[in-house]
């Protein structure tokens, strides 16, 4: 059967999947890719939502007979295809397919680091608690994966402890290799037809190759990429490096435990450690203020800093003397030894032009930094990944489709293309099933000031409140900003009796799953919440979006871009900035309609879309549904749904 018979009416989904409707997009786009993972060619390929891209991949890459990787964007989509749609697919089509999800090292648990970490007096009560349920977790899983430890939150501090990363790990030293989760996963990845993996680890592997994974690329004949707008921002991350305050404390622990465990007499290593993190919190205290986000040009000339990183190198150097001397004692050790070296190194030529070596692509760097209330992360951010990129494509010798709902500006996908230098793709959209003109209603309110006006927000607020009166709550509040998003909070205080959730009150999910619980809350939310959040039904009938997505110029990598831009004859705002406001714009329309019976009210308060010229670009780039900028017409709206219903 063809691709488009075995999703059509009389195929095997719509007689074994319950609810299953045949979508001729959803047919047409898996056509494509069918030819495409034949013939080993490269699709970039938009999927309006509601399409069902995943079945339309999933369908002809299992029946393809070769080996195929899938990069999602983010951990909960990676679990939500391999543990949901990839086993209906299977179901359906009678398949014996040998699949298996493989995540980064950080994602597993390191059975020698939890026994590393066996000293709970340095510890709070709330460390000492999750390693006691970790320990009894170790005995049961055969996995290792985190994820299934529900109770404990992904961002807890116990994680770095009894996770490893491709500096700390013993690899075939390690006492308990035969054991090793990260192996049994990737020994998995090795044998099976298909492989789920997230970008981050896809990058990861691209940019430093870690030893038993790097196998797994080449032998790959076809690479699915989902959410594929969201890799050239995750190219830019992984093709960089990073010290942080973070990544010296993790290490100065290492070298304590290893030094306790294999060398007691030599104390000194942990006086040397003390050191280091005393220089450390000496380097932070000198980088000023906190919450920065700056250019290191800023900072890199004043004297307290240079004399601060100095004497950091200079703890450094003298822990990797010491260290030289007991790498003999333990594996560990020796390791420590290796990345204190590395970590000097990299502080020694942080803020320096790079020179490539041997065999490798000559690469400018955005240097920058971060600083929080106690902590800094130092930046190289390479200023163009689309080099690096298609450097990396071009040795796996293999098929490639990206796709996502949001990759065209306009009509166009050489904003994409460009940023991951692919060349000789075939390109294609399909759009969505849902009639936006039968179930939506685009709302842009009238005399709004401009969005750099001190009384923007106020303005938007004293528009949104009737809107959300009249949608009886069910709203999403959608924000560029947390100064904006606080300050609509305390405006909205008081106002209405709908309950009230705002970002950073509860772990994301949690607050998601009150919204869909109450029925009738109004979310405030900033950028973590413009996408890959999926609220079907009549709790979510109403999206507003305060103003249009433009990233900050002030934002160094930002700047740095826009720069180069300019100085290549370019126009930074038509060539850059619109182009990514555009498909950030298009990932937070996303969220109103997610089913073919949901309908809703899109509310956008930005006066740019009908007021400058390129408000055209971003009206072209959404779904067509009917505009109106009178407020009766979305009572109306919401009135005839009271009606309906």
């Amino acid at each position: 059967m063809s691709m488009r018979e075995l999703l059509g009416l009389s195929g095997p989904f719509a007689k074994t999947l319950p609810g299953f409707m045949p979508r001729e997009g959803q047919q047409d786009l898996s056509e494509v890719i069918n030819q495409v993972i034949h013939k080993r060619g490269t699709l970039v390929a938009e999927a309006g939502t509601g399409i069902g891209k995943t079945f339309a991949y999933l369908v002809p890459a299992m029946l393809a007979d070769k080996k195929i990787i899938i990069s999602t964007g983010t951990r909960h989509l990676q679990d939500q295809l391999f543990h949901r749609d990839l086993p209906a697919v299977k179901a359906a089509l009678k398949l014996t397919l040998d699949a298996a999800l493989l995540k980064g090292r950080a994602n597993y648990l390191c059975l020698y680091r939890m026994d590393l970490d066996d000293h709970p007096s340095f510890y709070t009560s709330e460390i000492r608690d999750h390693f006691v349920r970790i320990r009894q977790w170790s005995k049961t899983t055969r996995s290792g994966d985190i994820g299934e430890m529900h109770g404990i939150s992904e961002d807890a501090r116990v994680w770095p402890m009894v996770t490893s990363t491709a500096e700390n790990c013993l690899g075939t030293e390690c006492p308990k290799w035969t054991d090793c989760f990260v192996v049994k996963a990737r020994r998995a990845a090795q044998e099976a037809d298909m492989v789920v993996i997230n970008h981050h680890l896809l990058l990861a592997d691209m940019a430093i190759k870690e030893n038993g994974f790097g196998e797994l690329l080449p032998s790959a004949d076809v690479f699915i990429i989902d959410e594929a707008h969201q890799l050239p921002d995750v190219a830019s991350r992984f093709f960089g490096k990073t010290i942080s305050s973070r990544q010296i404390n993790n290490l100065m622990s290492d070298v304590v435990a290893e030094q306790l465990k294999d060398a007691p007499e030599l104390t000194e290593l942990r006086d040397l450690a003390d050191a280091i993190k005393k220089s450390a919190q000496d380097f932070r205290l000198a980088l000023g203020a906190d919450n920065q986000r700056e250019a290191w040009l800023k900072v890199q000339t004043s004297n307290l800093l240079e004399q601060a990183r100095a004497q950091l190198l200079t703890s450094i150097a003298e822990l990797a003397a010491a260290l030289e001397k007991a790498a003999e004692r333990g594996k560990g050790l020796e390791q420590c030894y290796g990345r204190t070296v590395l970590l000097k190194q990299l502080l020694e030529r942080y803020g320096k032009p790079v020179q490539a070596e041997a065999g490798e692509l000559a690469q400018e760097f955005i240097y920058w930094y971060e600083t929080t209330s106690r902590g800094f992360m130092l930046n190289m951010t390479p200023l163009d990944v689309a080099s690096l990129f298609r450097a990396h494509q071009q040795t796996l010798k293999a098929g490639w489709i990206f796709t996502s709902a949001t990759l065209q500006v306009g009509n166009d996908f050489e904003h994409f293309a460009r940023s991951l230098g692919l060349e000789n793709y075939e390109s294609g959209h399909w759009n969505s099933p849902f009639d936006y003109w039968q179930q939506s209603l685009l709302y842009l309110p009238a005399k709004m000031p401009e969005p750099s006006s001190h009384d923007f927000t106020r303005k938007l607020m004293e528009h949104v409140l009737p809107v959300i009166q009249a949608s009886r709550g069910r709203a999403f509040l959608l924000f560029t900003s947390y100064r904006a998003l606080n300050e609509a909070q305390q405006w909205l205080h008081g106002k209405i009796d709908f309950p009230i959730l705002v970002q950073g009150d509860k772990p994301k999910h949690q607050l998601l799953q009150k919204f869909k619980e109450l029925g009738n809350a109004v979310l405030l939310g900033t950028s973590s919440f413009w996408e890959g959040v999926d609220v079907r039904g009549e709790a979510l009938s109403c999206v507003v979006i305060d103003k249009l997505p433009f990233a900050s110029p002030g934002d160094p990598v930002m700047q740095a871009r826009l720069d180069t831009i300019k100085k290549i004859g370019g126009n930074p705002f038509n060539d850059y900035q619109i182009p990514q406001a555009v498909i950030a714009l298009k990932q937070g329309v996303g969220r109103l309609i997610r089913d073919v019976t949901d309908c809703g009210v899109l509310m956008i308060g930005d006066p740019r879309l009908l007021g400058k010229p390129y408000g055209k670009i971003f009206l072209r780039s959404l779904p067509q549904m009917p505009q109106t900028r009178d407020l009766k017409d979305v009572q109306n709206f919401f009135a005839q749904l009271e009606e309906k219903s």
